[in-house]
């Protein structure tokens, strides 16, 4: 190979490798993060399931619901660093990093309504019914907010 040519291939690699660490993003935490709604999702067609009649209601499966999104809750907000906003299918939608205090406000309510909910304890599925209807309103504020659509 020519000296002109190859030091052309040293330049051309060199200010290729300068855009990659710009380029490169952390999918652990964006697989982390949809592990959890996969998780929520689950646990959100067993509450459907109950109130709808499609299965009887047990008190246990409703302890299992509400723990399984407050587990979510709590841990949701630590998969969102600044180099996890895109790649993997993430569904996460800049606001999260353009309001953060509105981002952590929303995860804040939630955690505490999905604890609320577990302290419920219902014992009929109309009381779980109603504790079910508070902590989902929390899921469709934050997808409204938060989530951008694929």
């Amino acid at each position: 190979m020519p000296a002109s040519r190859s030091r052309l291939l040293v330049a051309a690699l060199a200010v290729a490798c300068s855009f990659a660490p710009a380029l490169a993003q952390n999918l652990e935490p964006i697989k982390a993060r949809q592990q959890l709604m996969k998780d929520n999702g689950k646990a959100a067609k067993t509450a459907s399931q109950m109130i709808k009649g499609d299965v009887a209601y047990d008190p246990a499966k409703a302890e299992e619901v509400f723990a399984t999104l407050h587990e979510s809750a709590v841990k949701f907000g630590d998969y969102f660093p600044e180099d996890s906003k895109t790649g993997g299918k993430t569904e996460a939608a800049p606001a999260i990093w353009d309001k953060p205090d509105a981002f952590k406000a929303a995860l804040a309510k939630f955690q505490s309504d999905t604890e609320a909910a577990m302290a419920k304890k219902p014992q009929d599925v109309d009381a779980f019914k109603q504790a079910f209807g508070m902590v989902a309103q929390n899921c469709k504020g934050c997808h409204q907010d938060f989530r951008v659509e694929r």
